[in-house]
This record gives structure tokens, sequence and C-alpha cells, in this order.
């Protein structure tokens, strides 16, 4: 298909409109304090996680200015000053949101965070004693001469202080020293003084005895850095060699990767930032004014000395009515489809399904894939249980899952211990399908009971995630996995293997493009013969040019088309009246995959693991699955529409990638889906 005639944005800008959208909710004020700073908390690591990966992208597309008019047209070439723009933009807005109107906020509760402030004297006593007690032992201080030089090393995203001394000969030194805010808490509680309560940054417990840790110098003055360095990995997918063996290479490797920003505190004099530019090796564009403080991602964390309720009322998750503890969670799948919707469900019928499964005499066989995995992960420790039961157990275990392979690898070295096959990632691709598979003997035949995600099996994020998941008892399904299942054991690429014929499940690498290719043609065709055609789906991320021009063509053939997507989008909602474009963020993070296609009247449903981008559709395999039971169905839908009906945690993107509220500046009425959700589920029967 010609993209080219199509209008593609920005993936990176369109990330940031994103995070501005979280910003968004750290300055409502309709939304709790202590709310508002886990957004805060989440802006801040989310930026973390764009300078480390996708900055070193975008300084390399900055540096090979390339010919295609495609690319250029998606990456123009002043795309570096368009994103600093861009950031420089929206952490004014950060600064200004915590200082003028959070801080003070908390301060009318009585909860006062120095943030820059004069210490009291009465505190002054309490901060030494901790540092004397506590912080001192934590503390490497280093002189930055010439001589050491190689040997200064800054840790990635890791907090230090640059002092500024001068020494008893009367020379001026400077000296680097760490900041140990982990493993030590970022923030310490003070005795309150009247009714107000005090907390502290340790950064400032630091300042305040400086003394201590530079005796016989004066202190003329102290700044906070922070240096963020490229996490890309850049794995060669060869197929030689042990890929567990790499990725603990890569793992040691990570952490000492090329600088992307470096973060000083603007009170910081000339020259300092001169000297440590020179000294550090860094490159004027990395240099970025922040704030006094950094790794503000710590914020989530500011803890609440008062008794004030400054945070949403927690919503309990909801039993569903179709299992019951008085029988096997096998039978009460046997017995009809059933969807749990994270987290207004309970987990606990996940867990169930491995926790019964480990120990069922009739379970002979377990299968699953584990792409994140809990740092204490039950679902885990019941397949180990079930290997030692007896149980033949296989997961294919994704060793290349970002920011969660040092963990992954630790559980697979366990699991492979416990007599679990362990299958480890393929060359070339990445496994992103949240799939697991019983087969159980029953009345000497095999019956296969099937669990399909749109989430990871992941009892941590499953509390805050917004996911679907099918259990499910039908034989075309269980079927289908277990040939999913020895593709992968095959650990061959799909060109390789013998060509699958999944009729119900939609496999990326295989037919999971075509058969969406085909539900989108039958919606063009419906709409040029005169029928009702629509396409709704949610995503995470939209990027991928071929899936867009094919929504583009559907709108421009009559297609009505709603679109829910969190992040990245790179379609142009303005591209044509056809096409809306809605962002949800709210107190939960919307995550599930959602697919509905209106098939002139008699609507097809399909959830599943793939967003709609590059990687997700051409380098991983994902699986995404048919809801066929008719309730189910309804419920999905109901859920959709509440979402597509949200007025007030809703915005509508336009092709500026601005955030449009829908509800006009200063209402405070609204429509909010997630709240509407949750009761919908409780009144499920």
């Amino acid at each position: 298909m010609d993209t080219g005639k199509y209008r593609f944005l920005n993936r990176d800008l369109s990330w940031l409109s994103f995070n501005y959208r979280v910003l968004m909710e750290a300055g409502d004020e309709s939304v709790p304090l202590y709310n508002r700073l886990s957004f805060l908390s989440i802006f801040s690591s989310n930026l973390d996680e764009f300078y480390r990966v996708r900055m070193p992208a975008i300084f390399a597309f900055s540096s090979i200015r390339p010919k295609k008019i495609s690319i250029r047209d998606e990456y123009p070439e002043d795309l570096v000053q368009q994103v600093q723009a861009l950031l420089e933009k929206q952490l004014n807005e950060f600064g200004h949101i915590l200082t003028h109107r959070i801080l003070p906020g908390l301060k009318q509760k009585q909860i006062l965070l120095y943030y820059g402030d004069p210490i009291h004297e009465v505190h002054k006593e309490v901060m030494r004693d901790y540092f004397l007690s506590f912080v001192l032992s934590y503390l490497q201080p280093v002189i930055l001469r010439k001589e050491n030089q190689e040997k200064i090393f800054l840790e990635n995203n890791s907090l230090y202080l640059v002092v500024d001394l001068e020494s008893p000969d009367g020379k001026r030194r400077f000296a680097l020293l760490n900041n140990p805010s982990a493993p030590l808490p970022r923030f310490l509680e003070l005795p309150a003084i009247m009714s107000d309560h005090y907390i502290v940054f340790i950064d400032d417990v630091i300042r305040e005895n400086l003394s201590f840790v530079f005796p016989g110098y004066t202190i003329n003055g102290s700044y906070s850095i922070k240096l963020t360095r490229d996490a890309e990995m850049n794995l060669e997918d060869e197929f030689t060699g042990d890929i567990a063996e790499k990725i603990e290479k890569q793992l040691e490797k990570r952490d000492v990767g090329n600088s992307t920003r470096f973060l000083y505190d603007p009170a910081t004099p000339s020259a300092i930032k001169e000297f440590l530019q020179t000294y550090l090796r860094l490159r004027s564009e990395e240099m970025i004014a922040g704030g006094r403080y950094h790794n503000l991602k710590d914020l989530g964390s500011l803890p609440n000395p008062t008794r004030h309720t400054l945070s949403y009322e927690k919503w309990p998750a909801l039993k569903h009515p179709g299992f019951k503890n008085d029988c096997s969670i096998f039978q009460s799948i046997a017995e009809s489809d059933k969807i749990l919707h994270l987290p207004y469900h309970t987990y606990n019928y996940i867990l169930r399904f491995f926790n019964e499964a480990a120990i069922d005499l009739y379970v002979k066989e377990i299968y699953v894939t584990l792409y994140r995995v809990a740092a204490d992960s039950h679902i885990v420790n019941a397949l180990i249980s079930a290997a030692k039961n007896g149980k033949q157990v296989t997961v294919f275990v994704e060793l290349k899952a970002r920011f969660d392979e040092a963990n992954n690898l630790r559980w697979s070295k366990k699991m492979k211990a416990a007599g679990i096959k362990i299958i480890n990632s393929i060359p070339g691709l990445k496994v992103h399908s949240k799939i697991a598979l019983v087969n159980r003997a029953e009345q000497k035949q095999w019956k296969s009971y099937s669990l399909l995600a749109t989430g990871n099996f992941n009892e941590s994020t499953g509390k805050f995630y917004t996911d679907h998941v099918l259990f499910t008892a039908r034989p075309a399904f269980g079927t289908e996995l277990e040939w999913l299942f020895e593709y992968l054991q095959s650990r061959k690429q799909p060109a390789e293997y013998l060509k699958i014929p999944f009729r119900h499940l939609l496999v990326s690498q295989f037919n999971l493009i075509s058969r969406f290719d085909e539900l989108i043609s039958r919606e063009i065709r419906n709409a040029r013969n005169g029928r009702p055609a629509r396409i709704i789906i949610k995503l995470n991320n939209l990027q991928e040019r071929a899936m867009i021009s094919r929504l583009y063509e559907a709108a421009e053939a009559g297609v009505t088309i709603e679109l829910i997507v969190r992040s990245i989008c790179c379609l142009a909602p303005g591209v044509n009246k056809n096409i809306t474009l809605r962002r949800i963020v709210d107190r939960y993070l919307e995550h599930g995959r959602v697919f509905i296609f209106h098939n002139d009247g008699q609507p097809e449903y399909y959830m599943g693991s793939a967003d709609w981008m590059n990687r997700n559709l051409h380098s991983r395999i994902e699986v995404c699955f048919p809801i066929y039971d008719k309730k189910n169905c309804e419920e999905i839908n109901e859920i959709i529409q509440l979402q597509l009906n949200d007025t007030r945690k809703a915005v509508l993107l336009n092709d500026e990638l601005e955030n449009k509220r829908i509800l006009d500046d200063g209402e405070e009425t609204g429509f909010a889906a997630q709240e509407a959700i949750y009761n919908y589920v409780r009144n499920l029967e």
C-alpha cells in the first residue's frame, strides 16, 4: 500500500503529548493532593525513560538526515529543537504546579515540605542526628582533579551534589558527593511544630551537614546534578550463541551507556557548569537546567503524617459472579467463557488458575508465556510447585523485556532449577503475547483450558492496569495455543516453520495483520454499499503506517472510526471528519487492547496483546483473540461505550497533538468512565 499520500505525526512528539496529559491530572484541582503528587511522579518517571530510550534515537535521526521524504516528514530536521522546546515548556509547568499549587495545598493541610526554604533550628539537630547515624556511612566524597578524571563515573539517574569548596590553602575545589536516596528513603519526617507536620528531602539533610564530610574546607555552595544514560540494548540477532548469556552481558553494559541528559540545579554558577561539561565530556545539548531537586518521581512516596484523607477513596476489587469457591475453577470455566475486567475484578482468579493447576491431580501439562513478572511472583511460585508435583511445565520467558531483563533472568534460572522446561528468547523476535494453557485428563481424554489476556501475568500491575482476561475451555482455542507453543519451542523464524492454519487466534508473524486487514476491508465494502460501517479500536499505541493508512482509507470510504489511544498516536485525526481520537488518563492506567468491527449489525469483538506499532506487528509474537460468548461481548461493548462517553477524564486529540478537554474550563461535572465501569462491573450478574 502507498502510505506516502497520508500524513503521519511524529511518534516522539505524540508521546510527549501523552506525558503532558499526565501532567494535566497533576494540575487538576478536583484530583486529591496525593494523587496529584503521584501524577507528578509518573510524569517524571516517564521522562526519565524517554531520555534513556528515545532521545538517543532522536539524536541519531537528526545526524543521519535521511533522504526519504516519508521519513523526513515524520522526523523533521528540527526535531531535536522541537522536542527540547516542548520539554522546557512542560518542565516549567511541572515546577509551577508543584511549587505554586500542590505545595501550598499541602500546607493548608498542615503538611510542609521544605523546598529550598530555611530550615527551622529545632529541625537542624534532628537532621544532624539522622545524618550522623544513617546517612554518613553511605557517602563517598571525591575531589574532582584531573588525575582522577578517568575514574569518575556517574551512575544512571542517580543523584549527586557538586560541592563548591575552598581548601585550607585558599584554593577553589569542586567535589562530587553521592546522594544515597536509595537505599535510604528520599524523605525524612521531622517533629511537628504546633499542628504543622514537616518533611525534608534527604538532599537537604546532606546539605545541612557538609562540614562533617569536608572538615577544614569552606563550603561555598552545593548543587544537585543527575546524569541519564542511553538504555537501548542493540542486541545482535544472530542465530548462534546463548541468548541468556547475551542478555547478561548487555545488562552489564546498560548503565554505562552514553549520556543523553545532564540535569543541573539552575542556581549552579557558570564556572561550575563549564567545569562539569569539560570534566564529564558532555555535549552542550545534553546540559539541561532542572530544579533544586531531581528524581521527583520520588514524590509518589511522600509520607502523609496527618490523618487527612488526601487520596482517592479505594475501590475494593470485585468478585466475579461466575466463579465460586465451592468448586474447581476449571469446572467454572468449562461451564462457559469468563472475562475478567481488571483491576475492577480481583486478580485472585488468575492466581487460582495457576494455583489449582499446580495441585490438581488431573492436570498433566501447563504452558505459559511470561513477559513482565512480578518481583515476588505467586504465579511463578505456583509453576515451580506444579513442576515439583510432577506436572509437565513449559514456560517461555522473554528475556528482552526492557528494564525487566534481570528480574526475568532470575526467575528463569529458578524455574529451570525446579525442573521447568524453559524456552528463552527467539533471535530477532520478542514474545509479547499473554497466554497460558492447561491440559487436563478428563474421562480418558484431554481437555484444554486457555487463559488469554491483554496484559502481563503480573499481580502487581494487575492492581492498577486496566486489562481484560479471557478464560475459556473452547477446544479450538486450546488446539491453536498448542500449535503456537510448539512453534515457540522450535525457536525458528516463522518463515522456517510450517504454516500454521490459525482460524480463531490472530498471531503476528502469521495471520494477525492479514486478518485485521480483512476486517477493515469488510467495513469499507459495507460503507461503499450504503450499509452502516463502524470500527472502534482501543490501543496503547498506534504508529504502524500501513495500518494507519488502512484506517485513513476506511474513513475516506465513509466508515466511522472511533479511536481510544492512550499514548503514542501517529494518526492525524483531522485528515477525515469520520475519525475521532480520544485519550483517557485517570486513576488506573488504561492498558487493554480492544477491536470492534460493526459487520453490518453483527459486530465482531477481538482483544489481545498487540498495539499497532512496527515492533508489535513485525518484530514480536502477539496474540489477539475473538470473543464469542454473547454476554462477554455485551460487557466489552458496554465498557467501551462508557469510555467513548467520558467527558471528565477523556480528551480529544487534534493534529497539533493538543489534549482538548471535552468540558469547558471550570466545569466540575461530567462523566468519568472508570468510575462508571466500576459501578457497572459491581452490578454484573
